[in-house]
């Protein structure tokens, strides 16, 4: 099965070669032909990848253990789920499912567009291809899942296997890597037909509207499995944070922030003809960051808990990101001229400078954090010390960003096109601003006097009342005229434009993450050493110790304390932090954390191990890290209706071949009330409009 596996890997490479030179050719010297064989060829890649996937997947399951990447990342006593998420347990592997999503986006792009877009196609094929045929090349023939291992011309069968790290023996980890995989992947279809529309000179915007939900597909794939690893790190490592700034949650950060300037700037190229040039400049450099947060997960260039082992495959990368950076860099010099704006901005107050304002400092986010990652690389190079940048560096620099960008969140919706005037937008602020200020006034009253924390739930709450303000008026005049209440009245106004309220529910979960985020300012902890009876008190609560024991299985050693939580003299909980010891790999540990969730706060306790016959027991209070969890949950609803095709209502019918109709009681012509019904039912347009 190993050969199988082996040689549809190297077919694979050799079609996503051809496909790249025949659809380019075919494309050039006018041979169609040439351009159906290429699309066919995808079609091939994605059964040969499949099916190298499959054999390799079939390997774990049945724990073929003279496969060396088998015996490195499983063994017999492992449950079958996490057999099977060992496919992306290590480097090859890893490999192979970035080259299988990578096909799959490719089969279903040419498959969709197969009849479509001539003039694009073919380079957008091509462009597919070369990123396809680069990682089957890597996995065909430099790092091989199918490798045997093998005592000199015999292969050796090993009785068991070393088994999946214990920290990715966790049920988010069988989602996350796939889920950040399908955004790191999907933002390169937006990529190809960017470059294809270069390329051809394709006039006008079609490039944009075309992969609108594809990059809107990348984009919540890669939020969410963001947002998926932050609560593996919180739940699974045992050091109870979410985010601690690494190298590798960095480079997932980067073309998250780069995509998100892309889908807002890109509504000044579909309402004004504007910023052509910066929105390709974006979706390029948003691809090459996805191979750049590859590349350092591989490299072996910086040290992170979600790195690879160093591999020999560094400068394959670098010099396949320095190749589409000079290549992409030329084409859009090269077309300038076509990409000119067709207007100018008309005011600083204005939705177009909200949104330009809102660009600038993602952008100024997005290095900050890429010159904090790349510096310990850059002053080794230099001066041959490497300075590592901490928590402190990223969190001075990227709050205050945040906190701005909230701002723009509420300002957006409330600022018109083209310009506005002093009294609309004292109109449209006053009672977001009041609102807000009650609110903050309130949390002062109660107690809360943290300056940032203030800031930010004044923003959240300002944020929160212009997107109240938004939905209460649409769904007041559609309630007005058809007698709904508001609640339906609500979800008929989402269904008329998914596009602009769905935006509106992401940037309400944008404001839930922020409360959860403003949380931190509001920590607790205590590491205590104890044994069994002993007590002690965190906040609010009191905790005591029944017992510490311990546990042999076949899988591995635990030990942990049986813990009974106290708050106001009552005994409220019963919980179980534990340390595990894996027997199948040296030295292998992780934490089974006991978290006791609330809306308000988590009481989250973790057994450090054993010291002189005491527990080491880590014990915090983190407030509001629910509201992440709500955030991520109401993100991904707000990213599926935005997916979703908006509702069109007609209130009158054209007879086909009948001349011009008036609508009963409104002395308007039946194809002019149509197209007013028609314009109407899309309401006010906002964040994601192409009018």
């Amino acid at each position: 099965m190993e050969n199988l596996g082996a040689l549809s890997l190297i077919l694979a490479f050799f079609l996503a070669v051809y496909a790249v030179i025949g659809s380019s050719i075919g494309q050039w010297k006018n041979r169609p032909f040439l351009v159906l064989s290429a699309q066919r060829s995808v079609y091939a890649v994605w059964g040969l990848t499949t099916l190298a996937a499959a054999v390799l997947v079939h390997a774990f399951l049945i724990s073929d253990f003279r496969l060396a990447y088998v015996v490195s990342h499983s063994n017999l006593s492992m449950p079958a789920v996490y057999k099977f998420t060992a496919l992306w347990g290590g480097m090859e592997g890893s490999l192979l499912l970035w080259a299988w999503i990578l096909a799959s986006y490719s089969f279903l792009v040419v498959l969709l567009n197969r009849r479509k877009h001539r003039n694009l196609m073919p380079w957008v094929t091509a462009t597919l291809m070369t990123t396809q045929a680069f990682f089957l090349g890597l996995i065909a023939f430099l790092l091989s899942p199918f490798d045997v291992i093998a005592v000199g011309r015999s292969i050796q069968t090993m009785q068991d296997g070393q088994g999946l790290n214990a920290a990715l023996q966790y049920w988010a980890m069988v989602i996350h890597p796939p889920t950040l995989y399908l955004g790191y992947v999907g933002f390169i279809v937006p990529f190809a037909f960017a470059t294809a529309s270069l390329i051809s000179k394709a006039p006008g915007d079609a490039w944009i509207h075309i992969t609108r939900k594809w990059c809107l597909i990348a984009y919540l794939f890669q939020s969410a499995g963001i947002l998926l690893g932050a609560l593996w790190a919180y739940a699974a490592l045992g050091w109870g944070g979410y985010w601690a700034w690494d190298p590798v949650e960095n480079a997932s950060l980067m073309p998250w922030i780069t995509a998100t300037a892309f889908l807002h700037s890109v509504m000044m190229q579909e309402k004004k003809g504007m910023m052509k040039v910066w929105n390709v400049t974006l979706i390029s450099a948003t691809f090459f960051l996805c191979i750049f947060g590859t590349f350092l997960t591989r490299s072996g260039i910086i040290s992170s808990v979600h790195a690879f082992a160093e591999g020999n495959i560094g400068r394959w990368f670098a010099w396949f990101l320095v190749a589409h950076i000079v290549a992409s860099t030329w084409l859009i010099i090269n077309r300038l001229d076509f990409l000119k704006s067709e207007s100018q901005l008309e005011s600083v107050i204005s939705r177009e400078s909200s949104f330009l304002f809102n660009n600038l400092i993602l952008i100024a986010s997005c290095f900050s954090i890429l010159w904090g990652t790349m510096f310990p690389v850059i002053s080794e190079a230099v001066t041959g010390e490497k300075i590592s940048v901490g928590s402190p560096f990223f969190n001075k620099v990227n709050i205050p960003i945040g906190l701005f960008l909230m701002f723009l969140t509420g300002v957006g919706p409330l600022i018109a096109w083209r310009r506005s005037s002093t009294e609309s937008l004292q109109r449209a602020f006053l009672k977001p601003l009041i609102g807000a200020a009650v609110v903050v006034a309130a949390l002062f009253a109660l107690g809360i006097h943290h300056v940032y924390a203030l800031i930010s739930f004044y923003l959240c709450a300002f944020v929160l009342f212009t997107i109240a303000i938004e939905f209460w008026k649409g769904a007041r005049a559609i309630a007005g005229r058809t007698g709904q209440n508001i609640a339906s009245a609500m979800v008929e106004l989402t269904h008329r434009n998914t596009r602009r309220y769905g935006g509106y529910l992401v940037h309400l979960a944008m404001v839930m993450l922020f409360v959860g985020f403003t949380g931190k300012a509001f920590d607790q902890e205590k590491t205590v050493e104890v044994r069994a009876g002993d007590r002690w008190t965190l906040g609010r609560y009191e905790l005591r110790v029944n017992a510490i024991n311990g546990e042999d299985t076949d899988r591995y050693t635990a030990q942990y304390a049986n813990i009974d939580v106290y708050s106001g003299g009552q005994k409220i909980d019963e919980i179980r932090p534990e340390r595990r010891a894996y027997k199948t790999r040296d030295g292998d540990q992780n934490s089974i954390v006991a978290i006791r969730r609330r809306l308000n706060e988590d009481l989250y306790v973790s057994f450090a191990g054993m010291r002189e016959g005491k527990a080491i027991i880590q014990s915090y209070v983190f407030p509001l890290i629910a509201w992440l969890v709500i955030g991520f949950l109401t993100f991904v609803f707000g990213m599926v209706v935005c997916l979703v095709p908006n509702k069109l209502r007609v209130t009158s019918a054209v007879r086909v071949g009948a001349g011009p109709m008036n609508v009963p009681g409104t002395g308007i012509p039946g194809a002019a009330a149509m197209r007013s019904s028609i314009q109407s039912s899309d309401g006010p347009r906002g964040f994601g409009d192409r009018r």
